[in-house]
């Protein structure tokens, strides 16, 4: 045998009596650490199973309810709406719930829900906005003006994608409260603003040639 491989036997040697020793020592943590990986890797993977489940679960009651609301089941739907509890779904249930009471003239209710959606943390802002746009369109006949801006506030802005709607409610409440003064300034800024929807503009149109006697009085 050459020194090489002597010493080649003996460096094997050391190495596997230095591994006994830090098996002996550590053998224990290192099985134990293994399974800890183990079932955290096994756990997480359930986790995102039962996520992924409970999100396929809350879509199909969700477009279950959808389907509903689309006829004459009105209050079936509400009903419906009310189980989807899950964090992305349910925003977009009450949503529609609230839709469903405002067409059935329950303002009120719609107000309550639509309010609760915009002061949501965690709801997405695209969807507080429209909360809260919703609701100043379910009080637009009733509640005053005062209230409605208080409502609307930072929508009446250039570049703002509610402004439209925003001026266009807040046009009939002034209308209705008597300030032609005030409702003819968001005339103008609706028909001002090129890209205001067709819709609006036609209504915006129409209160600037009812405005035009009033305001000549003054």
């Amino acid at each position: 045998m050459s020194d090489d491989s002597l010493f080649r036997e003996v460096d094997e040697e050391v190495r596997q009596e230095q591994f006994k020793k830090l098996w002996a020592q550590y053998g224990n943590l290192i099985v134990a650490v293994c399974l800890i990986v183990v079932v955290g890797v096994a756990g997480f993977k359930g986790w995102q199973y039962w996520q992924v489940k409970q999100a396929e679960e809350a879509g199909d009651a969700f477009f279950d309810a959808a389907k509903l609301a689309g006829t004459d089941k009105s209050d079936e739907a509400i009903k419906q709406f009310e189980t989807v509890t899950h964090a992305g779904y349910g925003v977009l249930a009450r949503l529609r719930e609230a839709n469903i009471l405002a067409a059935q003239n329950k303002a009120g209710d719609a107000v309550k829900i639509y309010d609760a959606v915009a002061a949501d943390g965690s709801a997405d802002a695209a969807l507080r906005d429209l909360a809260r746009v919703r609701a100043a369109l379910a009080l637009a006949d009733s509640a005053a003006p005062a209230d409605l801006e208080t409502r609307l506030q930072g929508f009446d802005a250039a570049g703002n994608p509610w402004r439209h709607v925003a001026r266009d409610v807040m046009a009939a409440a002034l209308w209705r409260a008597k300030d032609y003064a005030g409702a003819d300034a968001k005339v103008k800024a609706i028909l001002g603003d090129g890209e205001a929807p067709a819709g609006v503009t036609q209504r915006a149109r129409v209160l600037s040639e009812l405005l035009v006697p009033l305001l000549a009085k003054k």
